[in-house]
């Protein structure tokens, strides 16, 4: 869990709490603040993942590339486990990182005719 992940928590508990407390004395200003804050801390908690999930995939890549005298279907059984874990585990930074690289993919053959 990095620094993100953690503050991302903060604010996202921290708004939960503010909007309780809204709903509570009835302040309409202080529940619209505090679901703002939760979409906020989610939204930091998202990006911590996926930097975590980077940084590990990184790992696990240069792991498997050091490591050039394996036979490349164990380097290729290691990545699709690693990619397995990361899959089940953290469902939801697997999901932006599959839309940010399609994004980048997009951005490449978007414009050209075939």
């Amino acid at each position: 869990m990095n620094t993100d992940q953690l503050a991302g928590t903060a604010k996202r508990m921290a708004g939960k709490a503010e909007e309780t407390l809204g709903s509570a004395f009835g302040d309409a200003k202080s529940r619209v603040e505090g679901a703002a804050r939760q979409a906020e801390g989610a939204a930091q908690e998202l990006y911590g993942q996926a930097k975590d999930t980077v940084a590990s995939a990184a790992s696990a890549a240069a792991d498997v590339a050091q490591q050039t005298g394996k036979a490349v279907t164990q380097g290729a059984s290691d990545l699709e486990k690693y990619l397995r874990d990361t899959i089940e585990n953290r469902p939801y930074t697997a999901v932006i990182v599959a839309f940010l690289a399609g994004c980048v993919v997009s951005r490449f053959i978007g414009g050209r005719d075939y």
